[in-house]
């Protein structure tokens, strides 16, 4: 058991991730597209089963904002009955990576890739969340979220509930920030969020304006378990989202332990440990039909930052969330759907990064080329195609700058010295041949390969064909081959 000290910093951490989650659970719920009901529970999950297992001590899991997307899609193809089987799916795929202590493998994903990914769901969560703002309904694809614009923007200025919701979001926008910059030091750790939805919820009721409002239910009767039947409609499509939601989700999950380990000074992650942790909530997430979970980040460092010292702050922001949906459920109901767009419209423009990418763009092009192709791609197709291609990307990418070669030609009047250096790999190939090809023939070669690191045998064959006709066109090659060919 906690000591004192440490359970009373604990019990005022959680009380902090409390409020931080509630807002955001019940945004992220109503974002992708499903009862605002399940994504209380999949916050109470993150507490009360993740919370208890090994992995992380003060990561703080629950319904992400960069699963929205993912999340909306899937409810979109496969019906919000077979979120349970997907998501159940998914926490099942997780655990057998962390069985099989596939966990550490996650953090050798490109970073660019990763930045990629979640700057693309951040542009499609703005693209798709300022359709609330306008009181208007959220298209379905990318492209009639665009050409939805024109109406959207008609609609902000000549509608009354239009001009109520654009006038709520930008004040809850308004509010958040200058909570964070001005809000002095005892009330600081009531979160930004919390503040903006109370005042603007509080201002909708007491101006009566013309705004849709989150509709709640009864927590037990939001509960959509996959009935048996449900097994029996799996396809390929729905094993692809299963795939797709244990990867992406594990990413993120794994991503975010990394940035939380360098918040404090206490035991690390164990990888494989919380990614078997991870499963095993959205294993329950998904018995309960519920949305699935990730480590999210903003609880995770409000965790941090309000002081906590165990595992015990993260419980305990699960029991309050349980707490408060069985006793003011209510509360609400009050809470226009446009403030909670601003609010992950929020979320988006801070996945975007974009400090981060203008460094990287100064820095390194390469990595920058790939982060942009990965957004851009998830916005004109999807998420899954978007990863896949920023993955397939980085993997040339990294492939041609490590197969760097050298070839350096020293000419006498009888002899040729040509020196081989680096990775002499297929990707290369048209290079060394180009090489070899315009060296004069009828002379002595000295073809020094001892230097080069990895001979691959595209190369090698490539070599020993160009030796052979050398010496057909009457001249001479001496060979010095690396210590180990590859």
């Amino acid at each position: 058991m906690p000591g004192a000290p440490t359970f009373g910093a604990d019990l005022a951490a959680s009380l902090v991730v409390f409020l931080v989650a509630v807002p955001l659970c019940v945004g992220v719920a109503a974002a992708s597209g499903v009862p605002v009901e399940l994504g209380i529970v999949t916050g109470i999950v993150g507490g009360l089963v993740v919370g208890l297992l090994p992995g992380s001590a003060l990561q703080v899991s629950g319904p992400a904002a960069g699963l929205t997307v993912l999340v909306a899609s899937a409810v979109s193809q496969h019906g919000l009955g077979m979120l349970g089987i997907i998501v159940l799916g998914a926490g099942v795929v997780q655990i057998l990576l962390g069985v099989s202590r596939l966990g550490t493998w996650f953090r050798a994903i490109s970073p660019s890739v990763v930045q990629g990914m979640l700057a693309g769901i951040g542009l499609v969560l703005i693209l798709g969340q300022i359709y609330p703002v306008g009181g208007l309904a959220q298209p379905d694809t990318t492209v009639e979220k665009f050409g939805g614009l024109g109406e959207l923007a008609t609609a902000m200025v000549t509608t009354p509930a239009g001009i109520a919701g654009l006038g709520l979001a930008i004040a809850a926008l308004l509010v958040m920030t200058a909570w964070k910059k001005f809000a002095p030091a005892p009330l600081n750790l009531v979160p930004g969020a919390l503040v903006a939805v109370v005042l603007t919820s509080a201002a909708a009721v007491l101006l009566a304006l013309p705004v849709k409002k989150i509709e709640v239910g009864s927590l037990l009767a939001s509960l959509n378990p996959p009935a048996l039947t449900d097994f029996g409609a799996v396809n390929l499509a729905v094993l692809g989202s299963i795939l797709t939601f244990a990867l992406i989700a594990s990413a993120e999950s794994l991503f975010s332990a990394a940035a939380v380990d360098r918040m404090h000074d206490g035991p690390k992650t164990q990888y494989n440990k919380e990614l078997v942790a991870q499963g095993a909530g959205n294993a329950v997430c998904g018995v309960f039909g519920a949305l699935p979970m990730t480590a999210v980040i903003v609880r995770s460092s409000a965790n941090v930052q309000a002081g906590a010292k165990t595992k015990l702050s993260r419980v305990l922001h699960g029991f309050w969330l349980l707490l408060f949906v069985v006793l003011l459920p209510g509360l609400l109901a009050f809470i226009p759907t446009a403030v909670l767009a601003a609010l992950l419209i929020q979320a988006g423009w801070k996945l975007l990064e974009i400090q981060a990418v203008a460094r990287l763009v100064r820095e390194h092009r390469s990595e920058a080329f790939v982060l942009v192709l990965t957004a851009v791609t998830i916005v004109a197709t999807d998420l899954l195609i978007g990863t896949l291609t920023g993955l397939a990307v980085a993997v040339v990418k990294t492939a041609i700058e490590v197969s760097r070669l050298s070839v350096n030609a020293e000419h006498s009047e009888d002899r040729v010295h040509v020196e081989l250096g680096g990775n002499a790999t297929f990707l290369r190939l048209p290079r060394l041949l180009d090489h070899l090809e315009k060296l004069p023939t009828g002379k002595h070669v000295h073809l020094d390969l001892s230097t080069v690191r990895h001979l691959d045998r595209a190369c090698h064959q490539a070599v020993e064909n160009w030796v052979a006709e050398h010496r057909r066109n009457n001249g001479s090659v001496e060979v010095a081959m690396p210590a180990k060919a590859g």
